[in-house]
């Protein structure tokens, strides 16, 4: 069975760093950071005290009232992401065949919010269990995915992708498969989370995972860098639209890139930690290049995990020049979690359009946040510290790892008719 062709021909974001995708990406390239003291609640006696939020964010700028109280963050941002994307590729929604067309989206935790509001409301009362109706379908991890095909009367599969940190990763490439597999033309697919809230900043800063640079938020993000203390929470939606490549010929479709692989792998290891040799981010490398036809001196650009964790770092790194070997030394390496923060499920998505991007417009976005080398990492490895990089982008990787060991990879490169 020879495989059909599949490109992005849209893009959707609300992030840190932009209200839409053309700012996000506009400001990732010139190094901005979404990092700043918490506005959302009083975070005054957490460890952390910032995050990367969605800067300025009124639920009333894009849903009423009644529409806004049945929906979760996580999903709102969701909906505003996918909109974008869907007017982005310019498809006719009148003539698409909304039974082809099909929502794969992930989110690591779903409707955090709405959980905490609800059992706080009952440990708060007197013990009578009066629950909003809209609970459930408010928190379920599932109910963006669906949600959005309401939306649009997409009819094709629809689901979402729980895998930590890897989920919106997940979600594209499961969409990558069933394109390229004949299951249907185009997907809507992506992640969104919404975590910056108590139980969110509580539950990580349990667990020692964020950094607690209270006295420079903005500086707190430093993948790589000596001195790093935890990752940053980040929040949003992003959306990409992928479409068979003869359907968005057909229809003269604006094209940013062509996907031509993906890889998946588990470190089976530690519930948190990831494979101190970097054993299963080794894999799932080498699993996208196979799955694409690519050798490892094809790539000229990774968006690695990055997370700005002591191990996780270093893990990532060690796996980079495993399979990479001296090729690894002609590579830009940068983690754009500097600029995002984390955004936990919907990092993949966020990261694989600032993979896909480098592509188009051959320009690496930089890692920032690089104040003091640290011997852990070869020094000949070129992690795009600080500044945008120009260069030649044939082709481009995006790693997301995630808590359970979960590990993806998606590759693009540089569409040519």
């Amino acid at each position: 069975m020879e495989l059909r062709r599949v490109v992005v021909t849209g893009i959707g974001a609300i992030t840190p760093l932009g209200k839409t995708f053309p700012e996000t990406w506009e400001n990732l390239k010139k190094g901005v950071s979404g990092c700043a003291p918490i506005t959302r609640f009083d975070a005054s006696k957490f460890k952390t005290q910032f995050a990367c939020e969605v800067k300025d964010y009124d639920v009333a700028d894009y849903f009423d009232r009644k529409e806004a109280r049945k929906i979760d963050p996580y999903t709102q941002f969701a909906l505003i992401a996918a909109k974008e994307a869907v007017a982005d590729s310019k498809i006719d929604l009148e003539t698409v065949n909304k039974d082809r067309v099909g929502v794969i989206w992930g989110s690591g935790i779903g409707g955090i919010k709405t959980f905490q509001d609800e059992v706080s409301n009952f440990v708060g009362g007197d013990g009578t269990p009066r629950f909003n109706p809209f609970f459930i379908p408010k928190m379920i991890a599932d109910i963006a995915s669906g949600l959005i095909s309401m939306e649009y009367g997409f009819r094709g599969p629809n689901f979402t992708t729980v895998a930590a940190c890897a989920s919106s990763t997940n979600a594209l490439i499961d969409a990558f498969n069933y394109i390229r597999l004949g299951k249907a033309d185009v997907f809507v697919s992506g992640g969104s989370e919404a975590s910056i809230y108590e139980a969110g900043m509580g539950g990580f800063n349990a667990m020692h995972a964020l950094s607690t640079r209270n006295d420079s938020p903005e500086t707190a993000s430093r993948p790589f860098d000596k001195e790093r203390d935890g990752f940053v929470m980040g929040e949003g939606g992003v959306s990409v639209i992928l479409e068979e490549y003869e359907h968005a010929i057909k229809r003269g479709a604006t094209i940013y890139a062509e996907i031509v692989g993906g890889g998946m792998s588990a470190d089976a290891h530690h519930m948190t930690a990831p494979h101190p040799e970097g054993l299963g981010a080794k894999n799932v490398m080498l699993a996208a290049l196979d799955d694409a036809g690519l050798k490892p001196e094809d790539i000229d650009y990774i968006n690695v995990h990055g997370t700005s964790t002591p191990l996780g770092d270093v893990a990532e790194s060690q796996a980079i020049l495993s399979v990479f070997a001296d090729h690894a030394y002609n590579l830009n390496i940068s983690s754009t979690k500097s600029m995002t923060g984390h955004l936990l499920g919907a990092a993949g998505a966020i990261e694989a359009v600032a993979t896909l991007m480098a592509v188009k417009e051959n320009i690496v976005p930089p890692t920032i946040n690089h104040f003091t080398d640290d011997e852990a990492f070869d020094p000949k490895l070129n992690f795009t510290f600080n500044k945008a990089q120009k260069r030649e982008v044939r082709a481009a990787l995006s790693n997301t790892f995630g808590f359970g060991g979960h590990n993806a990879s998606v590759i693009f490169k540089k569409y040519e008719a």
